[in-house]
């Protein structure tokens, strides 16, 4: 294991590596004096993954998790803050507001671009430079190595979708970032499994870690699952873990996840 102050990687003996990018719920002192009682909550985590995804140690992962909150910076954005969804509403890099709009900040309290430049060496990089050595290390071990983006969210965010989200959904930067058809893959996976909805490349194609990180060409596989949190937890507080949903889901990852380990091999 190698631990930091930003994030905990763990490393595995697969050609596989599971990050959890909004895993993070802690927010230093001195930045949450600025912010919101609801910032505190830290509500829009990606609450209990490394629990979900337990399992994945059996499978000789590495798993890559972050200690400090979204809300302080998100390590799925571009160091640019570019958006990802040209012309959808979305959360920056330094986010300023919650995914139901509330506000993160104390008026005028908000982050200048110079404190987002500091978060951004402290927090981010580490994260992404921890990403990038061990996808490297894998690589020349392996050959070839899936990266496997694990997110989850509320199945209900008007903000950013109409309706009921489908339960798995399977992003490859429309196929950029993975061996072609692994998204429909996984997707073909689920459908015949038939308890959980699904879509390939629909509203949620991959963050910047899917698409900086993604290089088929090159070895480097990256796919995201952006899962609703109602298939294994609460998904309003006290976001609790569900047992008994988390263990029907969970099979159902494991079998996702080696399937694309060996498309990835048959590449």
């Amino acid at each position: 294991m190698n631990d930091s102050s930003v994030y905990t990687l763990e490393r595995g003996s697969a050609p596989l590596l599971i990050s959890i990018p909004h895993r993070g719920t802690q927010i230093p002192c001195a930045l949450a004096d600025e912010m919101t009682p609801v910032a505190r909550r830290v509500e829009d985590c990606d609450w209990h993954l490394e629990r979900l995804y337990a399992f994945a140690r059996e499978l000789g992962a590495s798993i890559l998790t972050p200690e400090y909150a979204r809300y302080v910076i998100d390590l799925n954005r571009p160091p640019d803050d570019a958006n990802l969804y040209p012309g959808r509403d979305t959360t920056g890099l330094c986010p300023v507001d919650t995914f139901d709009k509330e506000p993160l900040y104390k008026p005028g309290r908000e982050p200048s671009r110079e404190q987002i430049e500091a978060r951004r060496a402290m927090y981010w990089q580490p994260y992404h430079d921890a990403l990038a050595g061990e996808l490297d290390a894998l690589r020349r071990a392996h050959g070839r190595v899936l990266l496997w983006e694990a997110h989850s969210i509320r199945s209900a965010v008007p903000r950013f979708f109409d309706g009921r989200l489908p339960d798995f959904n399977f992003g490859t930067a429309d196929g950029a970032s993975a061996a072609p058809g692994l998204a429909e893959h996984l997707a073909g996976i689920v459908e015949r499994d038939g308890r959980y909805s699904t879509v390939a490349n629909g509203r949620f194609k991959g963050g910047y870690i899917t698409r900086r990180y993604g290089r088929p060409a090159d070895g480097v596989h990256a796919v995201q699952l952006e899962l609703t949190q109602v298939t294994y937890m609460k998904e309003s507080a006290p976001f609790s873990y569900d047992e008994t949903l988390a263990g029907s889901v969970q099979p159902l990852l494991r079998d996702l996840i080696a399937a694309a380990l060996a498309y990835v091999a048959a590449a």
